[in-house]
């Protein structure tokens, strides 16, 4: 392996991985830099054995190539509306441009052709019946990969770039962003070893915000901190959201609550999938995978509570660890509730669980008490958007409905980036969901073709 290059990315993810491809047709010497393994390689044994997490160090559900997104549901959201904040550096009509830009790509390795979300006169009957409920849609097309092809078609991108000349080093994190002069020159890694590059692109997903904030703060990076996601991953029988699901795939609402005005949202819905748990750098979560192959009876979505705080506050992270944390200190990790119980003011037990009519997916979840994890304001939200939900898919707000905690986002507080997303050091570049700047596999690739365009004009200039 050299020890130079033109371009080092840092993370195997949907943005590093969309600005090698970007890169790799004009650009000379490319090194790509995972901390965890190959997507071969990537097993849980939580998830294939059905036991509790044992942490394992990298976790291979959130980390490895492909990132995050490689055991996701795969959902392609072709809206400028969801997914992240590039329309603050780029024009909407150029955000527009590049989204199918990417989609065309994805299509090339092996995307399937269907679009949800193109019945116009159904969306408009969903968004009558939303308003009533004061609800919110944003209407959004949804190409859905599916957890089994979203493996197949980074496998086909990882082998494109290697067949290009591109270098991927698996299994090495990278500890230190150099700079020298002024300027972003190399990296060092954990073992180490050092390399140099003329631009440094920084995509550490997620699971590296808390370094990414780290190594800001260390190199003086101003920040602006974003919203705080925390919430619930609710689970129901399929055929309580199919008039939503099969029409939309992912229906996005919003609504705001009640009692305090606190924005509520629905993400990620996953039709016939199953609720996983990640662990971050130790910390057990939820989510939700929905397979393009393996069907389950129920779907699961996260309802998530966005909170704007003000000064003091600078530790986004730092808080959502803490209420995640709860949860792992009171269940061992994943806590799991009937939505009856908690509004009867009781926890959970293995009895109650018994006697719903929705048999958890995820086995190894806890029975027990979020009322006592989640903030009051935070609880209170959830439960009255699930009441409005009710209005546009009977069945929702069930007392047989499961809900699990903690599903919290980790999204890293947003550098100061330039419209090409550098940052006020020359040559260092921030993309994806670990730089703060997007929320989801459609943004973030975008994000590394962003970057990866205005370095290739750079080096060809």
């Amino acid at each position: 392996m050299s020890r130079d290059y033109d371009v080092i990315i840092v993370g195997g993810g949907p943005a590093g991985i969309f600005a090698a491809l970007e890169l790799v047709e004009r650009t000379g010497k490319i090194l790509i830099i995972e901390k965890g393994k190959n997507l071969a390689e990537r097993f849980c044994p939580s998830k294939n054995k059905h036991i509790p997490c044992i942490k394992c160090k990298p976790c291979s559900i959130v980390c490895g190539w492909g990132g995050a997104g490689a055991f996701s549901d795969g959902k392609l959201t072709l809206s400028p509306e969801v997914g992240g904040f590039l329309d603050e550096y780029i024009p909407k009509d150029r955000l527009h441009k590049r989204i199918r830009y990417v989609d065309d790509l994805y299509l090339r390795f092996g995307a399937p052709e269907k679009v949800y979300g193109d019945d116009e006169e159904t969306i408009t009957e969903i968004e009558k019946k939303a308003i009533l409920a004061d609800l919110r849609l944003i209407p959004s097309r949804i190409r859905h990969l599916g957890s089994g092809r979203t493996l197949e078609i980074l496998e086909a991108m990882k082998e494109h770039l290697e067949r290009k000349g591109v270098e991927v080093s698996i299994g090495s994190a990278c500890e230190e962003l150099l700079v020298k002069n002024g300027e972003a020159v190399g990296v060092r890694l954990s073992g180490g070893e050092v390399f140099t590059g003329k631009y440094i692109i920084v995509g550490p997903g997620r699971e590296g915000s808390e370094w990414m904030v780290a190594e800001g703060k260390r190199l003086g990076l101003k920040t602006t901190v974003n919203p705080v996601d925390i919430g619930v991953r609710v689970e129901l029988p399929a055929e309580v959201m199919e008039p939503l699901t099969a029409v939309v795939y992912e229906s996005k609402f919003i609504y705001y609550s009640r009692s305090f005005e606190d924005r509520v949202r629905t993400f990620c819905m996953c039709p016939h999938g199953e609720v996983v748990v990640e662990n971050n750098d130790g910390l057990i979560t939820v989510n939700g995978h929905s397979h393009a192959h393996k069907k389950t009876g129920n779907t699961n979505f996260a309802l998530l509570v966005s909170k704007n705080f003000t000064e003091p506050f600078k530790e986004p992270i730092t808080y959502g660890r803490y209420v995640a944390g709860l949860a792992n200190l009171l269940g061992g990790g994943v806590i799991v509730q009937r939505l009856g119980d908690l509004q009867a003011g009781r926890r959970s037990n293995p009895e109650r669980l018994k006697k719903g009519l929705v048999v958890p997916t995820l086995k190894e979840a806890t029975p027990g008490d979020l009322s006592l994890v989640l903030p009051y304001r935070h609880l209170l939200a959830i439960m009255e958007m699930l009441e409005a939900m009710e209005v546009i898919a009977p069945g929702v707000n069930s007392r047989n409905t499961l809900l699990y905690g903690v599903e919290v986002k980790f999204y890293s507080s947003r550098l100061n980036l330039s419209s090409c997303l550098e940052t006020e050091i020359p040559r260092l570049f921030a993309v994806g969901d670990g730089a703060g700047v997007t929320r989801g596999l459609m943004q973030a690739s975008i994000s590394g073709v962003i970057v990866g365009n205005e370095i290739k004009k750079r080096l060809n200039s």
